[in-house]
């Protein structure tokens, strides 16, 4: 593997980038017309414009991606996240040519992809599933009866869906009708898919997710767990590792599964194995994410694994050159999603120019990210800027590393997340680890940072008052001791 095309854009393709540079591997950026000057376009090797900005013309045509590969010479495609990188016709149109993509089979993506396959091929390992429907459902009565015996509340969700879209939750049975009819149309929409299913709602969850590694030699580990329960419309914004509730016998448990779940299909590469936990620690798989995710960065800090890398070797058909004894878990670590959102306004996209753009630095703080100051924040995508990651020797030095970099932080032009984080940080629910995935419905509304703000800008004015009030009181003293060094070093 001499040269790979990285099929992405923005911080994950930059992250992807600059592990191949380390293994001495040449890369190839590929961009739209909106990421003309983008950063990843300018640190690649050789950079091939694929199209108009809109992302179906561009990021997401297989046939530009690999004529691009073709044009360059690469023999390897790494697709990042989002995109084409779950598509499992992408998946073979890369086989097909010739090519090797950085990531699992086409086969394993397609069962993997749809929540009812997943969970048959689950099944065959006995992994512990929320009781609820095993098949689609497309019938209203049968669904409502089948939603009597499993009992509300219930949770109606999109087969083919993922990231809020095409999921109900009711809470009693005059409601289901309505409710089914507003999924299947949201799915329909969304995914071109209007099949769902039925689970049991678990009311207080917490989103544990489990890191996998498998290669072409029948190795397959996990890399412990991500906590990934502070989100705002059923999407990550907060992650963390290790979680603050599992125990060692938990984390053991869940580690089987996902390397069972990941088995069930033969996986190969880097992939993700999610779970709900209720208030009583019993989990339940959700679903697997066939890629790298957002949130992969927390791992490696703990582990001091490059996932990337692993990604390269095991695509270049090399074995894990670790075992699950090696792996242990060395310090926490906490991911921020830094969006272009305004918390306040119901975490709505905000677009603009990054007037000001000044990253935190330190010990313990990472930043990946694919902007710099004077750039636009672009309409077409996805509206993260970079992923705030902070590594401490416990949780609370994580938490303290990551108040200390949102003050470091500094970003003007346009609304982001960062109030939000510290807001999260400080709140004793997330301290204690008291919390899940209704966070933001509990303890957050519109307001609440403007609130913080206020109050902030108070205690300013009363350190400004007492500090000029201060200076008066010092100007007789130092008409009288004018030759002291510690008069004249303060002023």
């Amino acid at each position: 593997m001499q040269k790979i095309l990285v099929a992405n854009r923005g911080e994950i393709a930059l992250r992807v980038m600059r592990s191949a540079r380390e293994m001495g591997i040449k890369t190839v950026a590929v961009y739209s017309d909106a990421d003309r000057n983008a950063l990843h376009v300018r640190y690649a090797d050789e950079a091939v414009h694929i199209g108009e900005a809109q992302s179906n013309k561009s990021y997401l045509s297989a046939e530009k991606i690999i004529g691009a590969c073709v044009k360059t010479g690469a023999d390897a495609i790494h697709p990042g996240y989002g995109f084409l990188s779950e598509n499992a016709s992408f998946a073979r149109q890369v086989r097909e040519a010739g090519l090797i993509l950085i990531g699992p089979s086409p086969e394993a993506m397609e069962i993997m992809g749809n929540k009812l396959s997943a969970k048959a091929a689950a099944l065959k390992y006995n992994i512990p599933m929320v009781p609820g429907t095993e098949e689609a459902i497309t019938d209203i009565n049968e669904a409502k009866l089948r939603a009597v015996e499993v009992g509300f509340p219930i949770l109606i969700k999109a087969a083919a869906g993922g990231g809020g879209k095409g999921m109900r939750i009711v809470d009693q049975e005059s409601d289901f009708e309505e409710q089914m009819h507003l999924a299947v149309s949201e799915a329909t929409s969304a995914f071109g898919d209007g099949s769902v299913f039925i689970e049991r709602y678990v009311s207080s969850p917490r989103h544990i997710e489990i890191q996998v590694l498998g290669d072409t030699h029948g190795n397959i580990l996990h890399l412990f767990e991500r906590d990934c329960s502070v989100q705002r419309r059923h999407q990550k914004v907060i992650e963390e590792a290790p979680s603050s509730v599992l125990t060692p016998q938990i984390r053991a448990q869940m580690g089987k599964c996902a390397v069972d779940v990941a088995r069930s299909v033969n996986y190969t590469g880097a992939g993700t194995v999610e779970f709900i936990m209720d208030e009583y620690l019993n989990f339940y798989f959700l679903e697997m994410n066939t890629r790298l995710q957002v949130e992969h960065p927390v791992t490696e800090l703990v582990t001091g694994i490059d996932l990337v890398k692993e990604q390269i070797y095991i695509a270049r058909g090399e074995a894990i050159s670790f075992t699950q004894e090696d792996l242990e878990i060395k310090g926490h670590a906490i991911e921020l999603r830094v969006y272009a959102e305004d918390p306040d306004n119901n975490f709505l996209p905000d677009i603009g120019t990054l007037q000001t753009y000044v990253t935190p630095k330190g010990p313990g703080v990472r930043v990946d990210d694919g902007f710099e100051q004077g750039m636009e924040i672009p309409i077409y995508y996805d509206p993260m800027i970079a992923k705030l990651v902070t590594y401490g020797k416990d949780r609370a030095e994580a938490i303290e590393r990551m108040i200390r970099a949102i003050d470091e932080y500094k970003i003007t032009g346009i609304t982001t997340t960062l109030g939000f984080g510290k807001f999260v940080m400080q709140h004793e629910a997330f301290t204690s680890g008291n919390f899940d995935t209704h966070f933001v419905k509990k303890y957050f509304t519109p307001g609440s940072l403007q609130n913080d703000n206020a109050a902030e800008a108070m205690i300013a004015a009363i350190v400004m008052e007492q500090l000029l009030s201060g200076q008066k009181n010092n100007a007789a003293v130092s008409t009288v001791n004018e030759s002291s060094n510690w008069v004249k070093n303060r002023k």
